[in-house]
């Protein structure tokens, strides 16, 4: 395999169901068992699945109810999310070691460009078995890698051989790839569409590359073109290792629907802590808040505004927030809600408006400031805001 046929050299790295891996590896007596991380309670959801309880038709997003269900006997968990996030920064410590250019998917997810670190490593097949290697070396788990000339087809050759995959696939040989797989595969067909095009006598990426324009675009409209070029392996995009947050937020889903407004307000004041904590650890500003509200039949509502000067200050967000919860609420009285959650968007950068803004951004408060510090130090649960005692009491 010559590397000068490359125009670009992208590896797609995905750990192996990330949240259960790290509960086995951490419990020794957990390996090999259906482990289920998340779904505590009747109306939670499924987070992550082993291997082990994916055999059941276990998997990320499914009603526990079901999951418990389909294993009766697997071992439900509840999420570690701060050693997740400690697991999650040694991988990507290992992936930054063989390359500078990397894009952070999710916890467990990114793509690299290793194109100028194939020679450094000895070939592409070599930086890819490096990369495992450090990961491995660095956690204990494993990682499936995808190699291909571009992003779209990176991703899906990550996920042919799991777990532990390794497929790496040439330019000369992206039809050849593609072709066979079934069009479920490919991003951006949803459940409507998708029994549509598969109507329509497109089953594989091939038949729906070879398809007739004017049926590509019955099915697809202005989209034609574009579901065209990834069926043929065609994808344009580049790496991008400082994508910029668009979003930070959080939310909590509720064990039993809440119908008070007060118990909604305590939940978001908790859930202002720790988005605007998490604004500040990236020094960012935001100018819109947005709160999301979901009722017990699945209905989801948001209601936003934007301020001026942006800010990460927590009794401003929560304030906000709750002006915008409490409009919301004299709509809709006595609701049942299962979700409620507070984000935030439209970012500055905390340091630069602090140098050069004139309007003056709101920096954080010497209370706040303490907190982070206090927490940093003795862990995100060593201080709690009076007004949500009473609550972790329940």
């Amino acid at each position: 395999m010559s590397e000068a046929t490359w125009p670009r050299v992208i590896l797609h790295a995905d750990m192996d169901a990330f949240f259960a891996s790290v509960e086995q590896h951490d419990d020794p007596s957990l390996r090999g068992k259906p482990v289920i991380v998340g779904g505590i309670g009747n109306r939670g959801v499924v987070s992550a699945a082993s291997y082990e309880a994916r055999r059941y038709g276990i998997h990320s997003a499914m009603p526990s109810r079901e999951a418990r269900q389909r294993c009766p006997h697997g071992v439900f968990l509840k999420p570690r999310f701060e050693r997740y996030r400690e697991v999650s920064n040694l991988v990507f410590d290992a992936m930054r070691s063989i390359t500078p250019l990397v894009e952070g998917l999710s916890l467990d997810e990114a793509f690299l460009d290793i194109t100028g670190s194939v020679k450094l490593f000895g070939g592409i097949r070599a930086t890819g078995e490096a990369l495992r290697a450090r990961v491995h070396d660095a956690t204990g788990l494993n990682v499936s890698i995808g190699i291909a000339p571009n992003k779209f087809v990176a991703k899906i050759a990550s996920d042919l051989e799991k777990p532990a995959g390794f497929v790496i696939v040439p330019p000369g040989e992206l039809n050849a790839f593609l072709d066979p797989l079934p069009v479920k595969r490919l991003w951006g067909l949803g459940e409507k569409t998708l029994p549509r095009v598969v109507r329509a006598g497109l089953a594989t990426f091939g038949d729906l590359r070879r398809a007739r324009p004017e049926l590509l675009r019955a099915l697809f409209g202005n989209q034609a073109e574009r579901f065209r070029q990834l069926a043929s392996g065609i994808d344009t995009r580049a790496v991008q290792p400082d994508r910029e947050d668009k979003s930070v937020s959080a939310e909590e889903t509720f064990p039993v629907d809440l119908a008070r407004l007060d118990e909604l307000e305590k939940v978001l004041l908790a859930l202002a802590d720790k988005m605007s904590a998490r604004l500040r650890s990236k020094s960012l500003l935001a100018r819109t808040l947005t709160v999301k509200i979901r009722e017990a039949d699945f209905t989801t509502h948001t209601r936003s505004r934007s301020f001026s000067p942006p800010s990460n200050d927590t009794t401003l967000l929560y304030r906000e927030g709750r002006e915008l919860l409490r409009g919301w609420w004299q709509g809709h009285p006595g609701a049942r809600i299962r979700l409620l959650g507070i984000g935030t968007s439209q970012f500055a950068d905390a340091v630069q408006n602090d140098l050069f803004s004139a309007g003056g951004a709101q920096a954080a408060r010497p209370v706040d400031q303490l907190v982070d510090a206090i927490r940093g130090r003795f862990g995100s649960t060593a201080l709690t805001r009076g007004k949500l005692l009473e609550r972790q009491g329940k």
